[in-house]
């Protein structure tokens, strides 16, 4: 069976045909046309260069990429598209929401997202087989499409494992017997979540076992690492390597908190080179951002945490307990540079409570917020470091967020990602940051038929003028929706047009494909 990488290479050649074949003029075969898309440049997720192009759809496939010239034929409706480009939809690898809540994903169709990978860091959903849920949220409608995984964390608490740190055989088994039964019902691989619970419990012999499984079913495990830390993150980064050696592994939000500079972003890349170079399939993934965005527990020991009692832990070692978030929001760049975004504490940095309340931040933290009180965005990482792994070519694009998180990230990633790091600081080609946004999550992720604008492929396609691309969402105000998206096509049918989705929701959960 072919790997992932092996994939992706051949994948290049057939790009690369496929424009060749595109030159061709249109010969209608009698077929209806539903949609042209006439007179744009497109950029056809491989990174080649852009061309000016018609796209033909019929239903939920395109049928045609290249010059009709003057073949004769009627399309129910015309996209003109000139002085635009025209792209596969935008995966994003990392998300978060919850499609029985917030079915539109307004916020993601808006930055050009067809497609969210969900179930990160850990949490998949809480199911055995996945079919029925599968058809619930389908029965329903989308806005994007979705491709679930299988979380490691949910699985530890349905098997039973739960906080174990050295499960039975039994127990492992029993999680090998769920996994396989998501794997077997459509999920896309396994994410792990190791720096919460319950994954922060979890080993060596455990993780191998599991990544077994994800191997024999050629699927992707997607991995919130032990450590992020600067000098941890080697450790965290071998640890992932090592269950590489059964199954393609990705890197989820690849950073270095507290990391800097361009050399440093080097050694990490130089990390996974190696590993790639022996055969390890390994990928990355991050958001254009440096805060972090993520539960308030992030700052309290392990031993405060479930499975143990907060309140017996607070009153039997509360001194101890203050020392240590102290000194850990300290090493991450003090109270300034945690902004909360939960409930009353909306908006507002750990320091600005403590000047409200007259009360040290560690008090804050400890007597009134407690390690599952609250999220935050978390200021602790580096401009230089994070553009230099953003380059790399094995690095694509995640926001991990949501219609709802207090973070730029859910409403501005990836019109970030063009007005930002293509326009403005021109470290990459549209055309590379497009195949980082389309092609190359398509393959990673397993997404067959998406990714790419070429004959046979579902018509998620995008239609937008690059200089009109605007981020509007930032850390005081992270809920509005980006700017510049003319039109957002999901399986062929307008999602979103003039700025606002439109009633018609024809994303759906996908299931991967069995090999």
């Amino acid at each position: 069976m072919p790997s992932r990488l092996s994939r992706l290479a051949a994948a290049a050649l057939l790009v690369a045909a496929s424009a060749c074949q595109s030159a061709n003029q249109y010969e209608p075969d009698g077929a209806t046309i539903d949609l042209w898309i006439r007179g744009g440049s497109v950029i056809d997720g491989s990174g080649t260069p852009a061309r000016k192009a018609d796209v033909l759809v019929s239903g939920d496939s395109i049928v045609f990429v290249g010059n009709v010239g003057s073949a004769q034929f009627e399309a129910t409706r015309i996209i003109d598209a000139t002085g635009k480009v025209v792209t596969p939809g935008f995966i994003d690898t990392h998300a978060h929401g919850n499609p029985a809540r917030t079915p539109g994903f307004d916020n993601f169709l808006a930055m050009g997202v067809t497609t969210i990978a969900l179930g990160q860091d850990g949490g998949g959903p809480q199911v055995v087989d996945p079919s029925a849920f599968i058809d619930s949220l389908n029965a329903g409608g989308l806005g994007v499409n979705v491709a679930y995984f299988a979380g490691h964390g949910t699985i530890r608490m349905m098997s039973g494992v739960e906080y174990d740190t050295e499960p039975t055989d039994a127990g492992i088994d029993s999680m090998k017997s769920i996994l396989r039964s998501q794997l077997e019902g459509g999920f896309f691989g396994m994410t792990t979540g190791l720096e919460y619970t319950p994954g922060i419990y979890s080993g060596d012999d455990e993780l191998m076992a599991l990544a077994e499984v994800v191997g024999e079913y050629d699927r992707l495990i997607m991995s919130h690492m032990r450590n992020e830390d600067d000098d941890a993150v080697e450790a965290s980064l071998r640890e992932l390597l090592r269950q590489g050696r059964e199954a393609a592994v990705q890197v989820s939000h690849f950073k270095s908190v507290y990391g800097k500079g361009a050399a440093r972003a080097e050694e990490l890349l130089a990390i996974l080179d190696s590993a790639r170079a022996t055969g390890t399939q390994v990928t990355a993934d991050l958001y254009p951002y440096t805060a972090s965005y993520t539960d308030i527990g992030i700052v309290f020991p392990t031993w405060a945490k479930a499975p143990n009692d907060y309140d017996q832990v607070r009153a039997q070692s509360r001194d101890s307990l203050l020392r240590y978030v102290h000194d850990r929001v300290m090493l991450r760049n003090g109270p300034e540079a945690t902004l909360l975004g939960t409930g009353e504490y909306e908006g507002k940095t750990l320091a600005d409570l403590a000047e409200e309340s007259g009360k040290p931040f560690e008090e804050i933290l400890v007597d009134d917020i407690g390690p599952r009180g609250a999220s935050g965005a978390y200021f602790v990482m580096d401009d230089a470091l994070q553009e230099r792994l953003a380059q790399d070519p094995f690095v694509m694009f995640c926001s991990d967020g949501s219609p709802t998180g207090f973070h730029p990230r859910g409403h501005g990633t990836f019109a970030r990602i063009i007005e930002t790091f293509v326009r403005e600081k021109k470290l990459f080609t549209l055309e590379e940051a497009v195949r980082k946004m389309t092609w190359l999550p398509a393959q990673t992720l397993g997404l067959d038929g998406r990714g790419r604008l070429a004959t046979g492929y579902v018509a998620d396609v995008l239609v937008f003028d690059p200089k009109m691309i605007h981020e509007t969402a930032t850390y005081t105000n992270p809920l509005s929706n980006a700017e510049g998206m003319d039109v957002v096509l999901v399986a062929g049918v307008r999602a979103y047009e003039g700025g606002s989705a439109t009633s018609d929701r024809p994303g759906r959960v996908l299931r991967a494909s069995k090999r």
